[in-house]
This record gives C-alpha cells, structure tokens and sequence, in this order.
C-alpha cells in the first residue's frame, strides 16, 4: 500500500495557488487530486502526489518558499484527532510523546522525536522530523512544509517559549537564508543529516496551562481503537523488512525468522489478512518501482537493480502487468503531465 497522508496537510494550498497566480484545480488534477477532496481532512491522499505536487507548484509559480508559507497558515489542527491529546497534554515531553506514538493517525511515513543535539550541546536537545526514505521519495517542500509546521504548534502551544537554539535542515536553502532566519527567528543550518528543531532541554518540563488529564485520556483511548498502529500490523512489519532489503529481498522463512515467527505461521498469519507473502512482495516492488520511475531519472537499469530484479526486461514485464505500459511511457505520462 502506498503510503498516505490526510488532505489537512494540504490546508491552506488552494488559496496560496490562487494567491501567487495559478489555477489551483488544474494543478490538483494533474496528480489525480481535486478540490473537493481538500473539503474533508481526514482524507487520505498519496503522500508521494502530495510531495510531487508541492515541489511542482514552488517550480512553476516560482515560489521556493511555497513550503514555509502553507506552515504559516497551519496549526496544531491540521493533525485531526490527535491534536486533542496534544492539547490537553501537561507537559511538552508529554505532547511530544504523544505525537510520536500517534503521528502514524496523520500519515506513517513520517515521525517525530527527542534525540541528542547533534552538536553536543549541554542542556539542549533536537526534536527530529523525518521522512520514511524507503516507501517515499525525499521531498524538499514537503520537509520544509512539516518542520514548520512542527515549529509552529511548538510556538503556539507554549507561547514562544521554545528556548530555539538552531533548525537543522538536510538540504540547501531553497530561498534567500533571511527568509529561513525570519520564519524561524533563529539560526538554520543546511546540509545536515535530520531535519531537527534544537531547543533547551529545560522546555520539556514546560507545563501546559490548558492541561486536562481527563480529556487527554479520552483522546487517547479514541486514537488507540480507532487507529491502528502500522508498527503492529502484521502485513506492514513484512513490508517494513522487505522494503529495507528490497535489492536483494529476504524469503519467506528468512522474514519468519526475523519476526521471531515458524514460516507456516507467518503464512497462516497473512492469509487471515487475506493476502500473502508473494503479494506483499509484489505490492511494495510495484510501489518502489513507481515512485523510481516517476519521481526522478533513476536509470531503469537501476531502478531493476533496486527493486530486486536480476534483469530489465523482468521489471518492464511487471510494470506492464502493474500498469498496462511500459517504463519508459510510465515516466513520460509523468513528465508530459509536469510540462504543461
């Protein structure tokens, strides 16, 4: 299954489209998206169409800030119901510890976490933003979209008391350094390993004044039985394992091994999800060779390579089983749709 993210993550993009100029359904449409789908939050929409769209409409409107500027606009309710039990957390470790456990709600290709400070800085620590790199492409807007806005229910939950030390940020400055140093009002450094917000230590003792246990918990319990954890999901722990290894995939007993598992019940287990272990192999090369294929010019003789096949013309038969052409139209129907 191809990883997805709410349309909330998308708040804010039709009027900014509109705003620098463009047609914002015309743009939508092209990765298979429309306006009335922004209209409901909570739907899910292709993280990869999400990110590409990003990074096409910053090109052709000429706005490298494009990122930045929806996180201005956005808020900690962008994250639907998991925003409550941010909320109404007591304390900031325990906000951040919440999203962590529960950012999978809002999309599983991406997570949030407290790590050491990459500079070894006594008394400070990094809060990371990351991307899933193995099931979606990087995507420079889309980073720059999550981290502010990380940033932002920061700010706004504890008043601008974040105690910022510096923002890390993997690749280069898209726009003018200023224009990073104004949105973040302090040093942002580039080229770095994770996207982080370096803060003081002492803020995750920070106490919310809008604190309610009671509320928390009830957020809590709504978020455990109505969303279910990627991570103990059988079918996507043999997902996550061949998507780590997919150049050169693991077999049955091998995955079974490494769940701590006999074969025999790891096949029972998948079929009473109803799919099997060849299927989910199947599923995550069809996703892989796509996201190759489509998101940037990976030569095919690689992308066979990456995606576990010994031989071209065995991936130019799958993706002709997938989509009904062959690699060479699959990235040309993209390439012709970014061009007009």
């Amino acid at each position: 299954m191809v990883p997805k993210i709410r349309a909330a993550s998308l708040r804010g993009f039709a009027s900014l489209v509109e705003e620098l100029g463009g047609d914002p359904d015309r743009l939508l449409g092209r990765f298979a998206l429309s306006r009335k789908l922004l209209t409901s939050d909570d739907e899910l929409i292709p993280i990869d169409a999400h990110d590409l769209m990003l990074e096409t409409a910053a090109t052709e409107l000429e706005c490298p800030d494009l990122g930045l500027r929806l996180a201005a606009v956005q808020d900690v309710s962008v994250l639907g119901p998991l925003a409550l039990a941010i909320q109404k957390s007591s304390t900031v470790a325990e906000a951040l510890h919440c999203a962590s456990r529960f950012l999978y709600v809002h999309s599983p290709a991406l997570r949030v976490d407290v790590e050491p400070d990459p500079y070894g800085r006594r008394g400070v620590v990094a809060l990371t933003y990351r991307k899933d790199l193995r099931e979606s492409s990087y995507s420079r807007q889309g980073i720059e979209l999550g981290l502010g806005l990380f940033f932002r229910i920061a700010e706004l939950l504890i008043g601008g008391r974040i105690g910022l030390r510096s923002v890390e940020i993997p690749h280069r400055p898209l726009s003018s350094v200023r224009r990073y140093t104004d949105f973040f009002g302090s040093d942002v450094k580039f080229g770095r390993a994770v996207a982080a917000i370096c803060v003081d230590r002492r803020i995750l003792d920070e106490r919310f004044a809008h604190a309610d246990e009671t509320i928390r918990q009830y957020a809590f319990q709504f978020l455990v039985e109505n969303f279910s954890d990627p991570a103990t999901d059988l079918p996507a722990r043999v997902r996550s394992i061949l998507a780590a290894t997919l150049s050169a995939p693991p077999s049955l007993p091998e995955v079974a091994r490494a769940l701590a598992m006999h074969p025999r019940t790891l096949q029972r287990w998948l079929a009473a999800e109803d799919t099997t272990f060849d299927t989910v192999l199947d599923a995550i090369r069809r996703d892989t060779a796509h996201r190759l294929i489509t998101t940037g010019n990976v030569p095919f003789s690689q992308v066979t390579g990456l995606v576990g096949f010994t031989e071209q013309a065995t991936l130019s038969h799958a993706v002709r089983r997938w989509y009904g052409m062959s690699p060479r139209e699959l990235r040309n129907t993209v390439e012709t749709g970014l061009s007009r």
